[in-house]
């Protein structure tokens, strides 16, 4: 800025120097503001757990929280058992469907035609919900069932299932075809329990509650699954649900220890979550994988972790 007469008098000058400092405040002001926009959060909320849902809202089998294709979250065993909720963004909750008598979920997949599938553990069944008529039907069973504990599903529908035996100490690993056929693929195991794919699809993690391990078994294109390795193992505590993120992480739920570790695909534990409650049965990432949403049940009721900025 220059006066119009080449040179700057004291009044130029001074004038200047205020213009100068009050454009600076604005900058820095505009800078912060943009700086919390950006990062969506203050950082001291960033990896700390927060209720998301009441407590004792569902019963003590709550579990299986998952997205359907259009953003919408479901959760097992709403009030009573042998229920599904729809859980709101604000964390309230109201019934979406009761189950037919004897049946009790235990986990939530969704295929890309939105259909629902559950892991029925009392009715020894993977069940089928169509997403507009909610009409319930028996997808697969065999008489080898234990009870289908958890389930995770491939980009083509393809399920795997984990079935534990938990008088027995043992454990079986299922695929199930589309159709719904049921292909036994491992019947040596110990209590299976969580069980997700990576997301290449290449890798299936498989845990066991009683024995406290995590095996990772390679897939194949057809589904058949080989060279079981050890990933994990722990001496206290207890394993529950699994999932992968987008880059490959293994999030692992510690039941009875109120905690869920984040693994690398090498088997590097990276971080720690602690949870308020101590039985933490399984997590959902958020669509946008911002947040990582906990069933507990010891509170019967939801906790939320923000993971990412």
């Amino acid at each position: 800025m220059f006066c119009s007469f080449g040179r700057c008098s004291p009044f130029c000058a001074v004038f200047y120097l205020n213009f100068l400092t009050k454009t600076m405040q604005k900058t820095v002001f505009f800078s912060v503001v943009m700086a919390f926009i950006l990062t969506g959060c203050s950082p001291k909320n960033l990896y700390k757990t927060q209720d998301f849902t009441p407590s004792n809202v569902f019963t003590n089998n709550i579990e299986g929280p998952n997205f359907d294709q259009s953003g919408q979250l479901f959760v097992v065993n709403y009030q009573q058992d042998g229920t599904i909720a729809h859980v709101n963004a604000d964390g309230s909750c109201e019934l979406y469907l009761t189950l037919p008598k004897g049946s009790t979920a235990n986990a939530i997949q969704f295929d890309q035609q939105g259909m629902m599938y559950l892991a029925d553990f009392s009715g020894h069944n993977v069940l089928q919900v169509h997403p507009q008529t909610k009409q319930i039907t028996v997808y697969a069973h065999s008489e080898r069932f234990n009870q289908p504990n958890d389930i995770c599903i491939t980009k083509q529908g393809v399920l795997f299932a984990s079935d534990p035996n938990w008088k027995a100490s043992t454990g079986q690993i299922w695929r199930i075809d589309l159709g719904g056929k049921a292909v036994l693929l491992d019947d040596t195991m110990g209590t299976t329990n969580g069980i997700c794919l990576s997301p290449d699809e290449r890798k299936l993690y498989v845990n066991e509650s009683i024995q406290r391990k995590i095996w990772v078994f390679d897939v194949d294109a057809q589904g058949n699954i080989s060279n079981k390795r050890l990933f994990a193992s722990f001496e206290d505590g207890g394993l529950d649900g699994m999932k992968c993120d987008k880059n490959g992480h293994l999030y692992v739920t510690r039941w009875g220890l109120g905690k869920i570790l984040v693994y690398t695909s090498t088997g590097i534990l990276q971080r720690t979550f602690t949870t308020q409650g101590k039985q933490t049965s399984n997590l959902v990432f958020s669509p946008d994988q911002k947040y990582i949403y906990v069933t507990l049940q010891d509170r019967k009721g939801m906790e939320r972790i923000r993971i990412a900025k």
